[in-house]
Order: structure tokens, then C-alpha cells, then sequence
């Protein structure tokens, strides 16, 4: 069992790119009155920050959020952002950052360790996901990195050895010498796959596995991408 890396999960601030991403996400989707549901990691707080201002200043208003961690949601609160949860509302939209990007609008996320939350908020909006990152997470094909599948702890041993079985490299998230646990009370294991060439089957073998709650697999979620390199920003989708 070993930590996932530090260039998966960083506590950073985000770069300039990533930034102008959230922004620029921003500037084209988003509308006063809707309800967004909130990302999660770098870019996610660019954008909380991003939405804080734009109602202070009164350039958007009424808009509300779904938080999909609680790191979120502490600081959509102290940047004046009104939340609100699944039972109250629907998102019309979620904002959120991605790990791997491909052309084709599929995405993996979960190293920032909240990708069931991240998962149930996407697939509750009404106009569906809208990912924002800096142009680096653009690849040619998922599976550069770790594959995140959030787990149940209980016989946690018994579904790291099913995952394996899918050919793949299973190691137990920590944080120290601990599980890394999740806002929900679960554990993250990172899965190594040698490629992710078929998206869609792999995610179904997945969800077959007693104890693997969800995978970081996001395929027919995603409405558009918006990357950002230097001062260039591409929208891909629409």
C-alpha cells in the first residue's frame, strides 16, 4: 500500500492557466439565478472565488451552489456564495476541474479523493458537466495516471483483489500512515491500468464489484471543456 504521488493531489494554489479557465467557464455558462453544482480541488476554488466576486460586485446574482466536498463548501461560504443541497434544488450545471481530458469529452477525475460526491452532482444537472483546466490535462487517451475508484472500507482487501483481476495495479490511498478517507466515510484506491482504451466497459466491470462505490471514469456527463494555456483559452464541445 503506498500514498498516491504528490503530482496528483496537490494542496498549491492554482497556476495562471487554470485561472483563466475557471473565468473564463464562467463568463460563458453561467447565468444569475442558477444553481451550480461546485467542483472540487485548484480549479474548483478559482471558480468559487471567481463566483464570490461576481455576486459582491453584483455582476451575477442569485446564484446558488451544491458543493461536492466540504473543503468547497467552506469556501464558497466565506466567499459569500449561497449554498444548497440535492434535496432542495437540481444544478442546472456543474463546474468542476478534470485530471485527463480527451477530445471526445470523456474525463477522469478523483485524485483530489471526491469523486463519488463529484460524480452525483454531474449526473443530477439538468445541463450536465462543464470541466475546466489548464490545456496540460488534454490527452490522447485515458490512463496516463491512476484510475481513483472509491470503495467501501469493509473488506476493503477483498475488492483491491477483484480490481486486480480487471489487470490492473490496485494500491490503498493514504494520508500518512492512514487510509485517506473521503468526506463520506470511504476509502480511494488508485488502480493502475496499463491503458484505458475502452472507457465505458471498464467503468461497467467496475460498478460489477461489491465494495467499488464508483469509479473517476466521467463518459456521457460532460456538456463542454474549457482549457487554458498561457493566454490562449479553448472550448471544446460547443
Amino acid at each position: 500500500m503506498t500514498s498516491i504521488s504528490e503530482g496528483f493531489v496537490s494542496g498549491e494554489e492554482a497556476d495562471g492557466p487554470k485561472r483563466d479557465a475557471a473565468h473564463a467557464a464562467v463568463e460563458r455558462y453561467v447565468e444569475s439565478g442558477m444553481v451550480l453544482g461546485l467542483g472540487s480541488g485548484t480549479t474548483a476554488r478559482c471558480l468559487v472565488r471567481r463566483l464570490g466576486e461576481l455576486l459582491a460586485s453584483g455582476d451575477l446574482d442569485g446564484v446558488r451552489g451544491i458543493p461536492t466536498s466540504e473543503e468547497t463548501a467552506r469556501l464558497a461560504r466565506e466567499m459569500g456564495v449561497p449554498l444548497v443541497t440535492l434535496a432542495e434544488e437540481r444544478p442546472d450545471l456543474t463546474l468542476d476541474g478534470a485530471d485527463e481530458i480527451i477530445a471526445e469529452l470523456e474525463a477522469l477525475k478523483g485524485w483530489g479523493g471526491a469523486l463519488l460526491r463529484e460524480k452525483i452532482v454531474a449526473s443530477a444537472s439538468r445541463q450536465g458537466l462543464v470541466v475546466i483546466a489548464d490545456r496540460s490535462k488534454l490527452v490522447g487517451s485515458l490512463g496516463g495516471g491512476p484510475l481513483p475508484v472509491e470503495v467501501e472500507p469493509f473488506g476493503y482487501e477483498a475488492t483491491l483483489r477483484a480490481l486486480a483481476a480487471l489487470g490492473c495495479e490496485p494500491e490503498l490511498r493514504l494520508s500518512g500512515w492512514r487510509p485517506f478517507v473521503t468526506d463520506g466515510g470511504h476509502y480511494t484506491v488508485d488502480c493502475r491500468f496499463p491503458e484505458i482504451p475502452y472507457p465505458v466497459a471498464l467503468e461497467e466491470e467496475i460498478r460489477r464489484i461489491p465494495g467499488a462505490l464508483e469509479c473517476g471514469i466521467f463518459v456521457g456527463l460532460l456538456r463542454g471543456a474549457v482549457l487554458a494555456r498561457e493566454d490562449e483559452v479553448e472550448i471544446l464541445g460547443e
